[in-house]
């Protein structure tokens, strides 16, 4: 007998829906009910989007402050199963997936429910996931699966690509030199297998070794470099978003900021690298493997 499974998401661009696509065809296939929710948000943001809009939505990000959503209905009371798909902005959940995550229909449901989380993103998700793990946890929700993909690109690259694409709604080769941006479509196609591998949890009944199994199929993958860099700038941003917040004027703050950002990765990031790679990192490598099992795994 197939299973109840619900698909919830935002998403602007449409990458996350076709990798959720991708991802649920073979619990489809199966006979599985999946129910797919696209939320919005009662005031979209644009896409593409411009500067000004881009970086006021931080402080609120950063910080946890939900937004209203649109009216959306769930079928069921009670599901098999949940698939989370979600964004990082700003080393945060996405100001719609912190939102979808507090609105109490969703929260009745995740409630003593096996919970899957997907991610399509540049490069940088950990710390929105560690959040999303505390929330789930606060849920009473149980969280059986992590899947994150990403743009393989050089952090640099990646970070041009995607501008591109936020700024001018186009996800094509910018000037013909660069790639494209996002998740590579051979990656987006390829979640099919890790939905397989749910499919085969979901009809057994039990998810224990579903996440080893996930990682030994690469579906996560923590790379040290950016794990550092992610783990210095997150307590960064909270600063920033702090202050800001609490700005009559938030304009000239929100502009300091982006150049904070600019130079942080450009100019600052690689410096400490460097640093941290020659004093720091040949002497903590237990530490380091028990930080990458920690941020690979749903506990």
């Amino acid at each position: 007998m197939g299973k109840k499974i619900l698909v919830i998401y935002y998403t602007q661009s449409g990458q996350l829906e076709d990798i959720l696509n991708n991802f649920t065809s073979p619990l489809i296939e199966a006979g599985n009910t999946v129910e797919k929710v696209r939320v919005h948000v009662a005031n979209d943001y644009p896409f593409p989007w411009n500067g000004k809009a881009f970086f006021s939505v931080m402080p609120d990000c950063v910080l946890s402050v939900p937004t209203e959503l649109k009216p959306f209905q769930l079928k069921e009371n009670k599901y098999d199963l949940i698939i989370l798909g979600y964004q990082a902005w700003f080393l945060s959940p996405g100001i719609p997936t912190n939102s979808i995550l507090q609105h109490p229909a969703v929260k009745a449901v995740l409630k003593h429910t096996p919970v899957v989380t997907i991610t399509g993103a540049r490069n940088m998700w950990i710390s929105a996931m560690q959040r999303i793990k505390k929330t789930l946890k606060t849920s009473e929700a149980n969280l059986v699966g992590s899947i994150a993909l990403t743009d393989k690109h050089h952090n640099f690259i990646s970070f041009i690509t995607i501008f591109y694409w936020m700024f001018k709604g186009k996800k094509g080769r910018w000037l013909n030199i660069f790639p494209k941006p996002g998740v590579a479509d051979a990656d987006i196609a390829n979640t099919a297998q890790y939905g397989a591998t749910i499919q085969d949890h979901l009809l057994s009944g039990s998810w224990d070794g579903l996440q080893d199994e996930l990682i030994q199929q690469k579906a996560i993958e923590v790379k040290y470099n950016l794990m550092f860099i992610e783990s210095k700038a997150s307590k960064i941003f909270a600063i920033w978003a702090n202050i800001i917040v609490k700005k009559k004027k938030r304009g000239p703050w929100l502009v300091a900021f982006k150049y904070y950002l600019l130079i942080a990765l450009f100019i600052a990031a690689p410096i400490i690298l460097t640093v941290d790679a020659i004093f720091f990192k040949p002497f903590l490598s237990g530490r380091i493997k028990k930080q990458k099992q920690l941020y690979s795994g749903v506990n």
